[in-house]
């Protein structure tokens, strides 16, 4: 689709959720970030207890939280901020979509690190491994319409174009999501997915961050006798 750019990653993305990422580690070296990030188990003081608002139901904190640890004013708005727009539950587009947008974004900026995690949530939420498995190789391959379709696909299609070509928005790209039947409500929070995720791709490939540490998906598995 024109303005969907291919995506190739240069680094595994996990078709699995819940696995520990070690495949970016060398000889011992630590090379979750370019610069240093202060450990949950060394954190103190205000750090230590947005760690502990910050841990992820695996009870791990993220590299994509520590990487504010040195300034912990940023790292607690970051988390609002992430928590306010796709964690909130009064969104009414379904939270797998949302992670479809989250993922859509990160695959446009060629960030590994949220591509890896959302489209794992994306396809969690799901609860369709074909499905969920189909619409990531639509969007890694730039087309989306291979998978999704109506006011979905526009809304993609948005994210995509006020991601890769801010400058050129206008007014007629919120009447086209109208007319595909999106409310201003669903534009708005899609609208800040987007930006949301636009502002952390960069933190995130401004300073190097992988997902060496991490558990890859963020919501737990819900299978029988787990």
């Amino acid at each position: 689709m024109p303005g969907f750019e291919r995506f190739r990653p240069t680094r595994k993305v996990h078709s699995r959720t819940n696995e520990v990422d070690h495949s970016n580690r060398g000889d011992g070296i630590d090379m979750s970030a370019w610069i240093r990030m202060i450990p949950p188990e060394e954190a103190t003081g205000r750090l230590a207890e947005l760690y502990e608002r910050v841990r992820t139901p695996h009870g791990t904190v993220d590299n994509v939280m520590r990487a504010h640890s040195l300034r912990p004013d940023s790292l607690e708005g970051h988390v609002a901020l992430y928590r306010s727009v796709l964690h909130n539950e009064a969104n009414t587009l379904p939270f797998w979509f949302l992670e479809a947008v989250a993922t859509c974004v990160s695959l446009t900026n060629r960030c590994h690190y949220s591509t890896t995690h959302h489209s794992a949530n994306m396809r969690r939420l799901l609860d369709d491994e074909s499905r969920g498995e189909a619409m990531y190789a639509a969007l890694a391959c730039g087309h989306p319409e291979v998978a999704f379709e109506g006011k979905e696909l526009a809304l993609l299609e948005y994210a995509r174009k006020l991601t890769a070509e801010v400058g050129t928005m206008c007014e007629a790209d919120v009447e086209r999501l109208r007319e595909a039947g999106a409310g201003d409500g669903e534009i708005l929070e899609v609208n800040q997915v987007c930006a949301y995720f636009n502002y952390s791709n960069r933190v995130l490939n401004g300073l190097g961050v992988t997902t060496v540490g991490d558990v890859v998906g963020y919501y737990e598995r819900t299978d029988a006798g787990d």
